[in-house]
């Protein structure tokens, strides 16, 4: 099976992978020039933690892993106002992983079949018979088996195919920013543990990393979905006045091309494949960044389509029992993440004092399993997805 993946972020890299390991012909497309460095710290946990060490690919995630048993959150100050225990976030192991490591991780270990082409963008989908075309913007034709969209939240196979994304994406109130710098005395208040403003409408987490940089994320409430042409002098805006080390951070935020900026926004499609074209990750159900899931959810979803696509040797046929099997995973951790927005990012003091106070509680044991669900969702274990698949099969084909 000839397959073309648009996108080489994390869904699209784990499923060139497994589908290479299955002795198909892979050729992977991405936009950007190269790998991108931009990106914030990620709880990894769960199935994609699972399907990652189905793909002999954990002992090199662990190698690049950061390990904060906690963080804080901090007044204007510095002053420590609460504890978060990151164990909280999961029921199993957990890796805090940089996504730029994570997607480098799955680049370095594909199998010398896969054609990764940077700086290629798709401009046109076309059903042929028996297969699918994709146009490049260079006037490449691609004619394939089967085409994946696993490009993320503004997806243009999306678009091309299923039609204009305000059909589908769900606005959640928030804008994202992610950055780094250069700056010894912040790194040396933050090397030690991950540390977030105890803020309200927007906050900002620093934290250090092993070759001396300091990596920010940042949250902020905004009516307006628009992003900003230039998100410098606009994270400067949103962030002024917060205090501690901040406005150090603000001060050295690199520009334009080296910061993330982006909606917070879920993706609800009604269906995620349409005859030879698939939509994988983010594309076909970000679950936002509240949900802190989504590169679990796009390891594990190229997983489980790689497999159901070995299984039923039918790519229609392996992209409905995909969807059926992994669209309520995602849907659950949609209403959840929604539902918890509310303490994600506090909007008035009482709900930053409650969230004080659910976060203090991750300290007691037997409450632990209750704020984890709370924050996480259900525990989904990929496993278990498989045995719901149809037929006898419940291994999953993977080399």
């Amino acid at each position: 099976m000839r397959t073309v993946i648009c996108g080489a972020g994390i869904s699209g890299l784990a499923l060139a992978h497994l589908l290479a390991a299955q002795g198909g012909e892979v050729v992977v497309v991405e936009r950007a020039p190269g790998p991108r460095p931009q990106g914030y710290m990620i709880d990894f946990f769960g199935p994609g933690l699972e399907a990652s060490e189905a793909m002999g690919l954990l002992p090199a995630l662990e190698r690049v892993a950061y390990h904060y048993d906690e963080g804080h959150l901090v007044d204007g100050d510095g002053r420590r106002r609460s504890t978060i225990q990151t164990k909280s976030f999961s029921r199993g192991r957990l890796l805090s992983l940089m996504r730029p490591d994570i997607e480098a991780v799955l680049a370095g270990n594909l199998p010398a079949e896969v054609e990764l082409r940077y700086g290629t963008a798709l401009t046109d989908v076309a059903d042929r018979p028996g297969g699918v075309a994709v146009t490049l913007e260079d006037g490449t034709v691609l004619d394939a088996d089967l085409l994946v969209g696993a490009d993320g939240i503004h997806s243009t196979v999306r678009r091309l195919v299923f039609g204009p994304e305000e059909r589908y994406l769900r606005y959640l109130g928030l804008h994202t920013a992610a950055f780094t710098f250069d700056a010894p005395d912040v790194h040396a208040a933050t090397k030690s543990a991950f540390c977030l403003t105890d803020s309200i409408d927007r906050q900002l987490g620093l934290y250090g990393l092993r070759d001396g940089r300091v990596a920010t994320f940042a949250v902020h409430r905004s009516a307006d979905p628009t992003i900003p042409d230039d998100p410098r002098p606009a994270i400067q805006r949103a962030y002024t006045g917060l205090g501690w080390v901040t406005p150090r951070a603000l001060e050295l935020c690199p520009p334009a091309e080296e910061i993330y900026y982006d909606q917070v926004a879920q993706i609800e499609l009604p269906q995620w494949s349409s005859g030879r074209v698939v939509l994988l990750g983010d594309a076909a159900y970000a679950v936002s960044l509240i949900a802190g899931q989504g590169a679990s959810l796009g390891i594990a979803g190229a997983f489980l389509l790689a497999d159901r696509l070995a299984h039923t040797r039918s790519i229609e046929r392996g992209a409905a029992e995909f969807e059926r099997l992994w669209r309520p995973v995602a849907e659950e951790k949609q209403r959840n993440a929604r539902s918890m927005a509310r303490w994600f990012l506090p909007a008035s003091p009482t709900d930053l004092r409650i969230r004080r106070v659910m976060l203090g509680l991750t300290r007691v044991p037997f409450v632990m399993g209750y704020v984890s669900s709370l924050l996480a969702g259900k525990d989904t274990k990929l496993a278990d997805v498989l045995r719901q698949a149809s037929g006898t099969a419940t291994e999953p084909v993977v080399t």
